[in-house]
Order: C-alpha cells, then sequence, then structure tokens
C-alpha cells in the first residue's frame, strides 16, 4: 500500500489539490518502531514544542500525526506559515480546527453509512455490506434513514475535502488524523473490518439540546449555569453502543421490529436517531461561534456557506429522533426510552413535534425573545466542542496525543481576534 493509499483510508483526499499539496512531503514511514519512539517523545511537553517547531527536518523520515499537518509541517512550528500566504494565522488556525472536526465526523458518519445507510460508488467511503436488521430498526423513526444517513456522510466529508482543499491552495498546513485511525470496527455484519477514529459504541449521549431549543426563557450564553433538562436522561449517564457491536446485537430477523426480541438492536438504533442530532447541534452552533473570529470576508463566506447545512441536519434529525419507539433495552434496563409526549415528560419542553427553535433572548433580555440558534458565545467556542465530543464518548480509546492535538488546534482556533490578527500569537509561540 502507498503511503498516499494509506492516508485515503477514510478520508479519500485524492484529488489534484490534495496530491499537490501533499507533493512537499516526500517523507516515508519506516518501521513502528520509529514512530512509536517520536510519538514517546511528545509525551514530553517540552520535547514535544521543540520537535513541533522542528517538523520532521532532523527527526529522520517517518510520518507521525500527532504533531504534523498535510504538509509535513509541524502544526505550530511555522511561524511564518500564513503570513507568506494568503490567510492570517488566526483564520488558518480556525479552518483547520474546523477541518478535524469535519474529518472526525466524517469518520462516525461513515460507519453508521456501513450499517444503517445507502451504499454506493458515489464515494469510496460510501460502500460497505449494509446490515438489514439495523437498517430496519432505523426505519421505525423514519423510512427515509437510510438515505438521510447517506447524504449526511457525503455533505461532512465534502466539508473537510473543500477545507483542507483551500488551506492548501493558501500555501497553509492541512488536517490529515489517518494515523489516529486505529480504532476497532464493529464486527456485525456490514461493517468494514478497518481502523476508526471515532467510538460508536460507548457512548453517552447529551440530549439536552431538545429542551435548549423549546425553552422560551432559557440561552446558555445568557445562562451558562442553567441546567437544561435531558429528553433522555439514561442516554446521559453509562456508555451505550449507536451501532450494533457484533451479529450478537442484531435481534430476531424472523420477527417484526415491535417485537420484544428486537427491543435491544432498536434500542440501539433509538441511540443513533438522538445522536445524530447531538452531533449536527454541535456543528449548528460551532461555525457562527467561530465566524466571529475571521479577519478575511472570504474565509467568513466559507463559515456562513458551510454551518447553516449543519443547521439543516440538525433539524433533521432532531425530527426523527422524536419518531424513536417508546421501550426499554432488554438488554440494559436502565436504558429507557419514554413518550415524550405523555406524562410525566410532554409539554412544550419535550413535545416531538417542536422541532424549530423557540424564540428566547439574544445578547440581553431587553430586546425581547428571538428564534436563534444557542449557544453562539464565541470565547472558547472550539475548546467547548473537544470537551463535549469527549464527553460523549467519541474517542474512548483514543492516545493521549490525539487528545493533546485536537486541543493545541482548539486552542489556537479560541486564540484568533479578527480585530488585530495581524499581532496574533498562538499561546504556544510564546
Amino acid at each position: 500500500m502507498t503511503r498516499e493509499d494509506a492516508r485515503s483510508g477514510i478520508l479519500g483526499l485524492k484529488d489534484a489539490d490534495s496530491r499537490k499539496a501533499n507533493a512537499v512531503l516526500n517523507f516515508k514511514i519506516r518501521t513502528e518502531d520509529i514512530v512509536k519512539d517520536l510519538l514517546n517523545s511528545l509525551k514530553r511537553p517540552a520535547n514535544r514544542r521543540s520537535f513541533m517547531r522542528r517538523g520532521l527536518a532532523a527527526a529522520g523520515t517517518a510520518t507521525v500525526g500527532a504533531g504534523l499537518l498535510g504538509r509535513g509541517l509541524a502544526v505550530f512550528g511555522q511561524e511564518h506559515e500564513e503570513r507568506h500566504g494568503r490567510l492570517t494565522r488566526g483564520d488558518a488556525a480556525i479552518l483547520r480546527f474546523l477541518a478535524a472536526a469535519e474529518i472526525i465526523e466524517s469518520d462516525l458518519w461513515v460507519q453508521y453509512n456501513e450499517l444503517g445507510g445507502i451504499q454506493d460508488n458515489e464515494l469510496p467511503q460510501l460502500g460497505g455490506g449494509g446490515n438489514a436488521s439495523y437498517t430496519l430498526a432505523l426505519t421505525q423513526l423514519d423510512g427515509d434513514m437510510p438515505q438521510y444517513i447517506h447524504d449526511n456522510t457525503e455533505d461532512e466529508i465534502s466539508h473537510f475535502r473543500f477545507i483542507n482543499n483551500y488551506l492548501a491552495s493558501k500555501g497553509a498546513n492541512t488536517v490529515d488524523l489517518s494515523p489516529f485511525a486505529t480504532l476497532p470496527s464493529s464486527t456485525a455484519d456490514g461493517a468494514l473490518q478497518i481502523g476508526r477514529i471515532t467510538n460508536l459504541m460507548q457512548l453517552t449521549v447529551d440530549t439536552s439540546y431538545w429542551t435548549r431549543y423549546r425553552s422560551r426563557t432559557k440561552n446558555p450564553d445568557l445562562d451558562p449555569t442553567f441546567k437544561f433538562p435531558q429528553a433522555i436522561p439514561s442516554l446521559a449517564v453509562g456508555q451505550h453502543p449507536a451501532i450494533p457491536r457484533n451479529n450478537g446485537d442484531l435481534g430476531d430477523p424472523n420477527k417484526p421490529p415491535n417485537d420484544p426480541a428486537n427491543f435491544h438492536i432498536q434500542a440501539i438504533a433509538n441511540t443513533a436517531g438522538f445522536h445524530f442530532a447531538f452531533i449536527e447541534q454541535g456543528g449548528t452552533s460551532l461555525y457562527p461561534s467561530l465566524a466571529q473570529r475571521v479577519a478575511d470576508p472570504e474565509v467568513l463566506r466559507i463559515l456562513l456557506s458551510i454551518g447553516p447545512t449543519e443547521t439543516a441536519h440538525f433539524q433533521t434529525w432532531h425530527d426523527k429522533a422524536g419518531n424513536a419507539p417508546p421501550l426499554a433495552d432488554p438488554n440494559d434496563p436502565t436504558l429507557v426510552f419514554p413518550d415524550l409526549n405523555a406524562s410525566p415528560f410532554g409539554g412544550e419542553d419535550f413535545q416531538t413535534n417542536l422541532i424549530m427553535p423557540e424564540p428566547t433572548f439574544l445578547l440581553n433580555r431587553k430586546f425581547g425573545p428571538v428564534s436563534i440558534i444557542r449557544p453562539t458565545e464565541t470565547n472558547g467556542a472550539a475548546m467547548g466542542a473537544v470537551k463535549a465530543l469527549s464527553a460523549d464518548g467519541l474517542f474512548i480509546g483514543q492516545s493521549p496525543e490525539f487528545f493533546e492535538l485536537l486541543r493545541d488546534l482548539a486552542a489556537d482556533a479560541d486564540a484568533a481576534r479578527p480585530d488585530h490578527d495581524a499581532n496574533y500569537r498562538s499561546p504556544r509561540e510564546g
């Protein structure tokens, strides 16, 4: 397998622009020992910092995902990188963080599509075998779920590819997380046995977005300590699979979906339905939050063009999650999906067809309520996204270097300032 093939894997960066950008990186992967030695060196903060400033020029010919971007340069080591191009360093940092977020999204959506979406040849990542039992359970939420999953997957792949290609066109470093695709796949029928960046089999899903978007009086930007109630309280504790882990999760194909023999696979599909909305509400907030830190109008246009597609995804999944059949998981009786339209739920805070954002307060209560995306606070937005995805369980099993890289990318994005970006310096640049 060539290095380009290894990099493509889930990510699929095989277009001409990506090959041109990656032509700068002429390194070869030598041995696992070299990679391990370099990764171990990154665990020591002082060594890691100096290593990332030097890039790989003096470190041999290995490629290390924990400290590298697409052009083989260190994440924070090229102080003049964007200055010599046509991007401010802050704008490049924002785009790199968004590229990383979209790669992570693409990885998880590819897994959902392999088992529950439409498999076709539109993109290499949209293949897989499909899983009839899981797909049938998903269609209890909506008959078009497989098509929606497919299209959401394709959208996220297009997002990270575009952002990386744009960065490369400006002479800036791109993002490649493929060295971190080391987590195991599901072994259920239909799942490809390849390394993953994300873990969909041990999720703790925050469903407070459900009541946050129904509240007429609270906004997390104005009420940061207020705890919005969970739509599915038992999903927000413990660890739950959103895809079948193996064929033992699949139930009885000879019985209808509403038979108790299939309640477990239905609980997994219900978990996925609420998780879809959790993921996309994050992107819905992230893009407008980071757009406030952008300096260049063209970069702003990118964020304003991609961000609303995340909102379209969120509203779709928000609607479908409301169709999740009420049940308890027989394999985990603590996991209960209640009827959200009945007592003790029900009312405007839980009513399933209230999928439009209810008006609430923005900036100051004196202006009155308005229907908005929330939150959109810009301070700490990127780091907040990293924390939310980590708390979700998506990265269970990932390496310390992976978390350190995400935190570094987030810190640089959060440090960007549109008003004085010429003087902006990464916190790690001193």
